[in-house]
C-alpha cells in the first residue's frame, strides 16, 4: 500500500505499540487505516509494534494461510506484528457483536500486558473498536508511564444498539457506564469526525483530550482516470452508459437496501447501471434478492491494485447511510470517492456531519428516501455532473500528506494527563 512520505528529517525514535483488533491485510475499514499508520510510524523511524487479531474483515471470515484459532507472528513493512485468535461467526451480527471481540481481547490481554512490560512503549495506541481490548494495555502502560492513546474509528456501542445488534436497556446501561470508565482512562483521544468528538465529550471526557484526524486518502495512487475502463468490459456496460457505484462494505451501516430499491425504480432508464462492489455480511442476502435484476451487477472485493481503476468507473458514487448511525461512524470510502473525481451522491439528513461536511460539494438527499433517491440518480443521468470545485479544498483534509504527519506529532507528543495524587490520611492516636 502507497502512503504518500512527507520531506525532511525522521523525528528521534520512539516506541510505539498499537493494539486493536483490525490490521493490514485486511483491505477496507479500520485495519486498511491501522496498518497504513503503522508502516508511516515506521517509515518515519519509530520502533512500532502492533498486538491485532487475525486479518478476518470484511466477511467476518479467516482466509489461508492465517487460522482464527492460533497465536502468529510476523513482520511487515519494519513493523513487529503479533496476531492472536478470536472466534468469528460468518455473519457477524447478534451476540456474536459481543463474543467475536471479547474472545480477542480475551486471547490478546496476557500477550499486551507482557509486551507492554517487556519492551516498556513510550505509547500505547489503542484502536476502538473494539474498547473491549484496552483494559488490559492501559492498565500495563500505567505501570511503565507509557502515554494512553484512543483512535475512535467507530462508537462501537452506540452502533451496535442503533442498527439493533445488541438490545436490552440493562446491556446498553451496562456497556456505556463500561465505556465512560475506559475513556476517562485514556491521555489522549483522536477520532474521525467532529460529530463523533461531541458525541465523546458528553460521555463525560474533557474537551482538550480530544483531537479530529479524519480517515485519509493517498492522493498519488487514488486519482481521476479517463479513457478505457476494465470493469465495464468485464460487465458489458457501454461507455455511453451511465454507471452508479457502490465500493466498500456490504452491512447493515449502509443500507444498501434502499439503494438497490432505487435501482429498481430505473429499471425504465435503460442507461443507468448499478454496480455493487465489496464484501460483507449482507452480500448473499443483496445477490439473492437483487441479483437477477439486468441493471444491477456486483462484484467481488478488489484488491488494491485495481482500486483506482474500480472508482473511476463511476459516473456517480453514492454513499447510502443507515440513518440510525448517522454520526456514529463517518464512512471512509469518502476519501477515495473525492480524489476519484467523480460526483457523489449521498443519502443524509440535515444536521448530520455528512450533510453539513458534503453541502454544496456532493448531491444530497434524505436517508432511507427510497424515492429521492432515485430521482437524483435520474437527473444525473442526464445533467452528467461534474465535481464541486470544492472537491480540492476537502481533499487537503483527507490527504494522507497532511493528515498521517498530524497523527504523528499527535501520538509521539501527546502529554500524559496530571493524576491526582492519592492523599494519605492522617492517623489518630488511640
Amino acid at each position: 500500500m502507497g502512503i504518500e512520505q512527507p520531506g525532511g528529517a525522521k523525528t528521534p525514535r520512539n516506541k510505539i505499540l498499537i493494539h486493536g483488533m483490525n490490521f493490514f491485510p485486511e483491505p477496507i475499514g479500520v485495519g486498511r487505516y491501522t496498518g497504513e499508520l503503522a508502516a508511516y510510524l515506521a517509515a518515519q523511524g519509530e520502533a512500532v509494534e502492533v498486538i491485532t487479531s487475525v486479518p478476518h474483515y470484511p466477511g467476518w471470515k479467516v482466509r489461508p494461510p492465517y487460522r482464527a484459532g492460533r497465536y502468529r507472528v510476523e513482520a511487515w513493512s519494519g513493523v513487529r506484528i503479533v496476531r492472536c485468535p478470536l472466534l468469528l461467526d460468518a455473519h457477524g451480527q447478534g451476540i456474536w457483536r459481543l463474543i467475536t471481540p471479547l474472545t480477542f481481547a480475551l486471547a490478546a490481554a496476557p500477550v499486551a500486558i507482557w509486551r507492554i512490560l517487556r519492551s516498556r512503549p513510550d505509547a500505547v495506541v489503542c484502536v476502538q473498536p473494539t474498547l473491549m481490548c484496552a483494559p488490559a494495555a492501559v492498565l500495563a502502560a500505567r505501570i511503565v508511564g507509557a502515554r494512553c492513546i484512543l483512535h475512535v474509528q467507530d462508537l462501537e456501542i452506540d452502533a451496535a444498539f442503533s442498527v439493533g445488534h445488541l438490545k436490552g436497556e440493562w446491556l446498553r446501561k451496562v456497556a456505556t457506564a463500561v465505556e465512560r470508565f475506559m475513556l476517562r482512562r485514556f491521555d489522549s483521544i483522536i477520532t474521525i469526525s467532529e460529530r463523533m468528538r461531541r458525541a465523546i465529550e458528553v460521555k463525560g471526557i474533557a474537551p482538550d483530550v480530544l483531537l479530529v484526524l479524519r480517515n485519509w486518502v493517498d492522493l498519488s495512487s487514488i486519482r481521476r482516470m479517463d479513457g478505457a475502463n476494465r470493469f465495464r468490459e468485464m460487465l458489458g456496460i457501454a461507455a455511453t452508459d451511465f454507471v452508479v457505484l457502490y465500493a466498500g462494505q456490504l452491512g447493515p451501516k449502509q443500507a444498501l437496501p434502499v439503494l438497490l430499491d432505487a435501482a429498481l425504480q430505473c429499471r425504465d432508464h435503460s442507461g443507468i447501471r448499478f454496480v455493487i462492489a465489496g464484501d460483507g455480511p449482507i452480500k448473499e442476502s443483496l445477490v439473492e434478492t437483487y441479483g437477477r435484476f439486468a441493471n444491477i451487477h456486483f462484484l467481488p472485493l478488489q484488491p488494491e491494485e485495481h482500486l483506482c481503476e474500480l472508482l473511476n468507473l463511476a459516473d456517480l458514487h453514492v454513499l447510502p447511510q443507515d440513518r440510525s448511525a448517522a454520526d456514529l461512524v463517518l464512512p471512509s470510502k469518502l476519501g477515495g470517492m473525492l480524489a476519484s473525481g467523480r460526483p457523489i451522491l449521498v443519502t443524509a439528513n440535515a444536521g448530520t456531519e455528512l450533510h453539513d461536511l458534503l453541502d454544496g460539494v456532493a448531491i444530497v438527499v434524505p436517508a432511507h428516501d427510497v424515492h429521492a433517491l432515485s430521482e437524483a440518480i435520474k437527473q444525473a443521468s442526464l445533467q452528467r455532473p461534474a465535481p464541486s470545485p470544492r472537491t480540492a479544498e476537502l481533499l487537503e483534509m483527507f490527504s494522507s500528506r497532511n493528515v498521517l504527519p498530524a497523527f504523528h506529532r499527535a501520538i509521539c507528543a501527546s502529554p500524559r494527563r496530571a493524576r491526582r495524587p492519592i492523599q494519605s490520611g492522617t492517623r489518630r492516636s488511640g
